[in-house]
Order: structure tokens, then C-alpha cells, then sequence
């Protein structure tokens, strides 16, 4: 078995890639805002656990919506950070780099909170992965965190304070913005799980 985990430096899967310990980490800049400073987070998160990096940069901006691609959101969008299939999308460019290095096991950083979008769902990560096997060598797509919520996930993968404070959440730019929410989350787990961020450098 070969794993691949698909970072993003954000916490889920930051905590992911301390607790699982993966042979590959893959990121991508598809055209999102915060894109240089999600890839910072991943490549430093990868060389404190010596996890083989690559990044995968491919402009789909024109095709995104909302906070992430830093335009108004499309009509159909449930929320400010929705990009129409987002997760497939990602997954399969992902894939794509991963069959070339042998990977078995593609790992996404799902968790249990992400259940409000259909493609965060244990459903969704099913059909994908019977997808996947499907039409290439069998790779099989996980995510190991779906049952945890992001507070439960940090507290069992032994990520450090320190390593947890590369994460980078927020959907808009590469300098937290504080409101959207993906800082608002980022906000609310640190308070939950009582780290100090400004001590853990």
C-alpha cells in the first residue's frame, strides 16, 4: 500500500498528515485566493515529518465561485465558500499525479462538519472511490477523519501546537481575513482545544 494525502494546510489536514503519516502529500493551486499561503503551510508541514511534497498548479478560477475564487457567489450555492464540485474536482487532479507515483490510497481531509455540502459526505467519498477503482488501477479514496470533528481530530493525531499553527483556513486571501469561514472555524477550534498559537512558534 502507497498513501497519498491530499493537503491543503488547513488544520484538517495538517492534524491528518501528523496523525496518518502519509508517503506523499499532494497539493493544489487551482486559481483559489489563499493558494501561495495554503502551499506554504503544506510544504513546511512536510519537511517537519520528511512527507514527500508535490504541488499541482492548474488555473481553474474562471470556473469557481464565491469566497474562494474572489467572486460573487453562483445562484445555487449554499454557502459564500461553495465551488461547484470542488472535491471531485480536486480529488481527480489529484489522482491524476498520484496513479504516476504508484499510489493505492488517496486520503482527503474531510471531517465530520463538512457533512453540510453533499461532497463531505460518507456517500460522496464512496461513490467517488468506486469511481476511482473503477476507471483506473484501483486507487481507493479515503478520508480517514469523516466520524471526527476538526477539535477531535487534532486532539488524536498528536499534531503540535506549533504545527498546527502553519494552518492556514481562511477562503479569501493569503493574509487571514478574520471573517470568512473558514477563519471563523480556524477561531473556534483553537478555542475549543485551548491552544495558544502566539506561544507556539
Amino acid at each position: 500500500m502507497k498513501t497519498a494525502l491530499l493537503l491543503s494546510g488547513g488544520m484538517d489536514s495538517i492534524a491528518i498528515a501528523w496523525w496518518k503519516r502519509p508517503d506523499i502529500a499532494l497539493t493544489l493551486d487551482y486559481g483559489q485566493h489563499a493558494a501561495e499561503a495554503e502551499i506554504k503551510a503544506a510544504s513546511v508541514t512536510c519537511q517537519t515529518l520528511g512527507i514527500e511534497h508535490h504541488v499541482i498548479r492548474i488555473d481553474c478560477r474562471s470556473l469557481g465561485s464565491g469566497d474562494m475564487a474572489g467572486t460573487e457567489a453562483d445562484p445555487n450555492a449554499p454557502s459564500s465558500d461553495w465551488w461547484p464540485y470542488r472535491n471531485q474536482m480536486l480529488i481527480s487532479l489529484a489522482a491524476m499525479k498520484a496513479i504516476t507515483l504508484g499510489v493505492t490510497h488517496l486520503w482527503i481531509g474531510t471531517v465530520k462538519s463538512d457533512e453540510t455540502h453533499l461532497d463531505g459526505t460518507s456517500g460522496f467519498v464512496s461513490r467517488i472511490s468506486d469511481l476511482m477503482a473503477f476507471q483506473e488501477s484501483g486507487m481507493v479514496v479515503e478520508a480517514p477523519a469523516i466520524e471526527l470533528s476538526t477539535s477531535e481530530l487534532i486532539r488524536i493525531s498528536d499534531v503540535t501546537p506549533g504545527g498546527l499553527a502553519w494552518a492556514h483556513n481562511c477562503h479569501k486571501a493569503n493574509i487571514p481575513c478574520g471573517s470568512c469561514r473558514g477563519c471563523n472555524k480556524y477561531f473556534q477550534v483553537l478555542d475549543d482545544i485551548g491552544y495558544d498559537l502566539d506561544r507556539s512558534r
